[in-house]
């Protein structure tokens, strides 16, 4: 009986030891996968998250960029920028909700994978794109820009995978900055903008972009 209280004992201490790791560690692993700035998940958090969703065959995904970002950064500053980096993640988060997952991929650049049950996503993208465009809580109202969506329903091109989608909502995005369509989806037709062109694109001045819609 003493040799099972005495090893008891000393198992103890230990079998906490670890469930306290096992916490700290589940804990680092979470934030390894947000982003510091924004809260949204980092490009790794939301690649496993938005595989799983493509799962579902009412899944879209939508890439947002914002506008001339660096010339706000140059402006304004960079905690102008930061700024406006956060309220487009929160209004992005707030339109996917719970069953989406939004991220950062980088810089000024987001991505989405909503279901769209009733098939509405056109719709609601034109209304997601004019709240994205609204000026920042707490910043000077000359600090605003508006932000290019691109989009594709998974569904319509069933070989991809999420790093094919992406690319296709990436080239619709593109699309809409250079037409000044503001949100455009892929898919259907022959894009205005081919991967190559879109970086060579932004190497240039940058095309405005105003609110509208493009099937």
């Amino acid at each position: 009986m003493n040799t099972l209280l005495t090893t008891l004992a000393t198992a103890g201490p230990l079998v906490t030891g670890w469930s306290v790791h096992t916490v700290w560690m589940r804990r680092r692993l979470h934030t390894a996968r947000r982003d510091p700035l924004t809260g949204l998940r980092t490009r790794d958090g939301f690649t496993r998250r938005a595989t799983a969703l493509l799962k579902d065959p009412q899944a879209v995904v939508v890439l947002a960029d914002v506008d001339h970002f660096k010339q706000i950064n140059d402006t304004h500053g960079h905690a102008a920028g930061d700024a406006l980096l956060k309220a487009t993640a929160e209004r992005l988060a707030h339109y996917v909700g719970r069953r989406g997952v939004a991220g950062r991929l980088g810089g000024d650049e987001f991505a989405a994978v909503v279901i769209d049950n009733h098939g509405t996503a056109a719709d609601l993208l034109a209304v997601l794109h004019g709240v994205l465009g609204r000026p920042a809580d707490g910043l000077d109202p000359e600090v605003r820009t508006t932000v290019s969506l691109g989009w594709v329903r998974a569904a319509d091109h069933p070989d991809d995978d999420l790093s094919g989608l992406l690319r296709r909502a990436d080239e619709a995005m593109y699309a809409a900055k250079q037409g000044r369509a503001g949100v455009r989806r892929a898919g259907f037709g022959r894009l205005f903008a081919t991967w190559s062109g879109r970086r060579a694109g932004r190497r240039g001045s940058g095309a405005d972009s105003s609110t509208g819609v493009a099937a």
